[in-house]
Parts: C-alpha cells; sequence; structure tokens
C-alpha cells in the first residue's frame, strides 16, 4: 500500500532490546512510516545487521549515533555510514564546524564516486531531556534557544542537510536557516501520552504546524498494544 503523505513524515523510534521486537515493528509499521530510527542499543548490540533487517523488509534508516570525535574520525566514520545505504543519520553540532564539514565533505564525495544518493546528513542540536539547568552544570551559559541558533547556524555554513531540535525550536530555526534547512524532531508525544524523560515536548500536530519536516516518535507507538492504531492517529492528528 502507498503510506499516506502524513505518515511519510513519522519516524519510529526502535529504542528496544531485541532484534525479533524490532522485525514485528518494522513488519507492521513500514507501510505506515517513513522511517525506523536505530539508535545506540540497538546498534550496539546487533550493528550493521539491524541495517540489514530494516532494509530488507522495505524500510528506510535513519541511524541515530550522534557522532562526536574528532574530525578525521567522525569523517571515516560517516563514510561506513554512507555505505550501509541509509536515508539519514546524524553527529553533534557541538563537535564543531570542522568536524561537520569534514564529515559532509567526505559522505558526498563517496556518493558522488559511487554514483549514489548521499543519505541526509543532521546535526544534533540540544537534546531534548536537557533544560536550562543542564546546560549550565556543563558550562553553557546561553540560554537553550540562543545555543540552538547558533548551533544550526554552525551545522548549515558546515554543509549539513538539517538538525535535529526540539519542537520548541523548530521556528526560530527555521527563521535563522531558511525553510529548506530540515528539522527533525524527537520530542514528539501525542495527545494524552506521558512525557517520559523528555523536557521539551510537543504533540505531532503542533511540530507540523510548526514547520517540523520529520517527527520521531518512540514510546507511545512501540509500547502500545496496538501500534497501526496509535501511527494511523497520528496521521489523521498531523492531517487536520
Amino acid at each position: 500500500m502507498n503510506k499516506s503523505r502524513a505518515g511519510s513524515r513519522i519516524i519510529i523510534a526502535l529504542d528496544v532490546e531485541e532484534l525479533d521486537s524490532a522485525k514485528q515493528l518494522v513488519a507492521c509499521l513500514k507501510d505506515y512510516v517513513g522511517a525506523f530510527k536505530i539508535g545506540k542499543q540497538l546498534f550496539t548490540r546487533y550493528g550493521p545487521e539491524a541495517v540489514r533487517m530494516i532494509h530488507e523488509k522495505g524500510g528506510q534508516v535513519f541511524l541515530d549515533l550522534k557522532f562526536h570525535d574528532i574530525p578525521t574520525t567522525v569523517a571515516k566514520a560517516s563514510r561506513e555510514v554512507a555505505r550501509l545505504g541509509v536515508f539519514m543519520f546524524n553527529m553533534h553540532a557541538l563537535g564543531g564546524f570542522d568536524m561537520m564539514k569534514q564529515a559532509a565533505a567526505s559522505v558526498r564525495d563517496m556518493a558522488a564516486s559511487a554514483d549514489c544518493s548521499a543519505p541526509i546528513m543532521l546535526a544534533v542540536t540540544v537534546l531534548t531531556s536537557c533544560g536550562p539547568e543542564d546546560l549550565q552544570r556543563v558550562g553553557l551559559s546561553l540560554d537553550i534557544d540562543e545555543l540552538v541558533r547558533q548551533l544550526a547556524q554552525l551545522a548549515k555554513d558546515a554543509g549539513m542537510d538539517g538538525v535535529v531540535a526540539s519542537p520548541r525550536e523548530i521556528r526560530l530555526i527555521k527563521e535563522q536557516c531558511g525553510s529548506e534547512f530540515l528539522v527533525v524532531t524527537p520530542g514528539i508525544r501525542p495527545a494524552q501520552s506521558g512525557q517520559d524523560d523528555q523536557k521539551r515536548i510537543m504533540t505531532p500536530r503542533e511540530a507540523v504546524q510548526a514547520g517540523a519536516n520529520y517527527i520521531v516518535v518512540g514510546r507511545p507507538v512501540t509500547q502500545a498494544p496496538d501500534p497501526v492504531a496509535v501511527v494511523q492517529a497520528i496521521g489523521r492528528e498531523i492531517e487536520q
């Protein structure tokens, strides 16, 4: 079946322990969502096997490993991610301009030589679990909005395609970096869902209205008795 336009903007976070659990979620949701996010837990245990499983089932992968290292290391790791054929992946903007620039150039050079499309490259601004007091404890004195604004501009200047940011900062990022600069936003909680460990959250409808290109949803879907019904409800909420 053809997924809805709203559904294509939904990314499901596969934050599960077992590959079999991930397989079940991919099998039932692949026709309703745009991609599946593989994070550190699943990738550390199963590695590229998890990526291949999703591709074999016809899904797209957002590899969420949040690279943060010296520029050469991240550039080389990014090339290997691109070889896996993922849809998008990310790194921390706090890794700096040179790290992001070298990674972006390395991936695009590899894609050009292989005559294939480069994955979407994203920079993480400020984690949605962080509040002002968390930033102060690590020596970051800027308020969150200004820090996100500066990091988003730095990412754009370095050649990133977009950023991962809280839905609360979508509008300011679009104002700073332009409407074509992508914003992928976690911290999405459908109406009636719990907040879990997120601090800067929005509903799917609010996030899309603010300008989000993709929304990431995890536990409200993956822990639901009927994940398909929840995803369809989110799609309807977006379309409204």
